[in-house]
């Protein structure tokens, strides 16, 4: 596929408008629904896969599967289908660039805006992982950075589709950066996969280098499965260690040893970000990653996590001084050689000696009281995702009682359910410890803005800025507003709903056409009153007709429909034309003859 394909149209509804990239197994672009005049992108499968029946199955799967998510950090999927032997999807289009550019423009980003980065992805993958869902290809090119700063997961999905390996093309190399071990390995994957590449790309995006780097594919995913990470501090000196013990945790190579659920790593990152201690971070904490050392004795330093540090240990003179020492534990008395005086240091033996045996009998005390009174551990049920209540009865049920209980908003978690505990489910704590909550308080109230006169792009970026959802209505004609333009909504604006809520708008189809009535053969009266009762203006002109009635209608334009409101011309006949009068016959002129010669005057005759 190529430029070629702009102004194509699909499934006789999405034309393309631009290309925008494409991947390892489908190609994108930007093109506009003209059914609802909203933009959309569109993901058209390769032609070597569509030819696949196998992974067109499956394709079809995931995308109805991913078409049910619904959430304000994942791009959302409006339809699929198939068209012209391949299959497309159409997505959300979404404004911004994606944070692998970022990463390459600017290098390290802060490492509170990767927290932030990290929370949102979270938010992203809880939603998914709740539908059993498994990304299975998180990596900074699928996160999307809008111009608000806030972030959009892509592909959910189609990379579960994808099932095959290929080990020479470089989007499989871009891949092989950001797999979990299991997933290097061909083993099942699990949500935890998805949480080790997000450690991955948090590594990268706040260090500015990848963990793991090679020439090729397998040497990386090797170093993905045999490797450890070297610590962001040592290739970013100004690293937070508790964001750094965060990182670390997720990119465990244990999938055990991760955080358990993504809502738990969310809770960690927002820990971080409030200036609180970090919830659930266990062998990862701050302190385990930080090494304090104090001053030896003979001015080194020595580290208090060197397991195999030796104590030191008084060396007593035989005049009673004390130097330090190193080494076995093992006490060397020495006496003087004033023999002058032997019952003396008799007596000051005898008596270091009781100290020592004192010592020795208070260290064997403590070390049985300690011993005694380490309480046995039982592993912690998860509660996360249950009802409050729910989570107290299956607390108790397993000899734990609840703590502390906070509230917190939460987009994907609803109302009175668990958002994360501590310590956290699975993990081991004597009965004693009281288990701590996060109860969500829904994803909070946000007043819905006004839509009218908008476009549908208008409109959903501008619920989009709130939290909101937007979702088409049926379009309806308008008189008062133009076509593919908001005529209404519901709720109304300035309502306060949910965040998250969906907000219906209705489109306008423009003025409506209405029939316009068939007048001809009408007397003119009749035609006048049957379009002005339809709503239409009427404008009449007769002439003459030798078949139609006299006051009749001749003919209208137009027939069929019109805008309500518009004009119809009509003819009326006026009857036959009347036939031309006679024009009078002129009465000659006599034609001028000679003038006759006068004549004499005849004279009266004299009688």
């Amino acid at each position: 596929m190529n430029d070629s394909m702009i102004g194509k149209l699909i499934a006789s509804r999405y034309q393309i408008t631009e290309r925008l990239g494409i991947g390892g197994m489908a190609e994108v672009f930007k093109a506009q629904d003209i059914v609802l005049g909203r933009t959309v992108a569109l993901k058209i499968m390769l032609p070597q896969y569509a030819a696949d029946p196998e992974f067109t199955q499956r394709f079809r799967q995931e995308a109805a599967s991913a078409a049910n998510l619904q959430n304000p950090y994942i791009v959302n999927i409006y339809d699929w289908g198939q068209d012209d032997g391949t299959y497309f999807i159409v997505m959300e289009y979404v404004r911004g660039s994606d944070l692998k550019e970022c990463i390459k423009q600017r290098g390290a980003i802060n490492q509170r805006k990767v927290a932030e980065i990290g929370m949102q992805v979270c938010q992203a993958l809880t939603a998914a992982h709740h539908l059993d869902i498994v990304h299975r290809d998180i990596k900074p090119q699928n996160i999307m950075i809008q111009p608000d700063g806030n972030v959009k997961v892509m592909d959910f999905g189609i990379a579960r589709a994808k099932n095959s390996v290929k080990t020479q093309t470089s989007s499989v190399l871009g891949t092989a950066h950001y797999i979990s071990p299991e997933q290097a390995q061909g083993k099942e994957l699990t949500f935890t996969s998805d949480i080790y590449s997000l450690g991955i790309v948090m590594y990268e995006a706040a260090t500015g280098t990848l963990p793991f780097d090679g020439p090729d594919a397998v040497s990386v995913a090797l170093k993905q499965v045999n490797e450890q990470p070297q610590p962001l501090r040592q290739r970013k000196a100004d690293i937070d260690p508790a964001f750094e013990a965060i990182v670390l945790k997720a990119i465990s190579k244990d999938p055990r040893n991760r955080f358990e659920t993504a809502s738990d790593m969310r809770t960690a990152l927002n820990d971080y970000l409030m200036g609180r201690q970090v919830r659930g971070l266990g062998s990862f904490s701050t302190a385990a990653t930080s090494v304090i050392s104090t001053v030896g004795p003979d001015g080194g330093a020595v580290s208090t996590l060197d397991k195999t540090a030796v104590m030191t240990n008084g060396f007593i003179n035989g005049n009673g001084t004390v130097r330090q020492t190193t080494g076995s534990q093992e006490r060397i008395f020495k006496g003087t050689q004033q023999t002058e005086e032997p019952k003396k240091n008799r007596k000051k033996v005898f008596a270091i000696a009781a100290i020592v045996i004192a010592a020795i009998a208070i260290a064997f005390a403590l070390i049985f009281v300690i011993g005694n009174s380490r309480e046995e551990t039982f592993p912690v049920p998860n509660v996360t995702g249950k009802t409050y209540e729910e989570a107290v009865v299956v607390l108790q049920d397993a000899g734990f009682s609840v703590g502390k209980t906070t509230k917190d908003n939460s987009e994907t978690i609803a109302e009175g359910y668990v958002i994360s505990q501590d310590p956290s489910g699975n993990s081991n704590a004597p009965k004693s410890k009281k288990i701590n909550l996060v109860v969500s308080m829904g994803p909070g109230k946000v007043e819905v803005p006004d839509l009218t006169n908008m476009t549908a792009t208008e409109a959903q970026a501008a619920l989009e800025k709130v939290g909101l959802k937007a979702k088409a209505g049926e379009a309806k004609y308008s008189s008062e507003v133009k076509v593919n333009h908001i005529i209404s909504q519901s709720p109304e604006a300035k309502a306060t709903v949910e965040k998250g809520s969906e907000v219906t708008y209705v489109l306008s189809l423009g003025e409506e056409n209405i029939e316009i009535p068939y007048v001809v053969g009408m007397g003119e009266d009749a035609a006048w009153n049957s379009l002005q009762g339809a709503g239409f203006s009427v404008h009449s002109t007769t002439e003459y007709s030798s078949s139609v009635e006299k006051g009749v209608v001749i003919s209208q334009y137009p027939t069929g429909s019109a805008v309500k409101g518009s004009s119809v011309s009509i003819v009326v006949s006026n009857g036959p034309e009347p036939s031309p009068e006679p024009e009078p016959t002129p009465t000659p002129e006599p034609e001028p003859g000679p003038d006759p010669t006068p004549g004499p005057t005849p004279q009266p005759e004299n009688s």
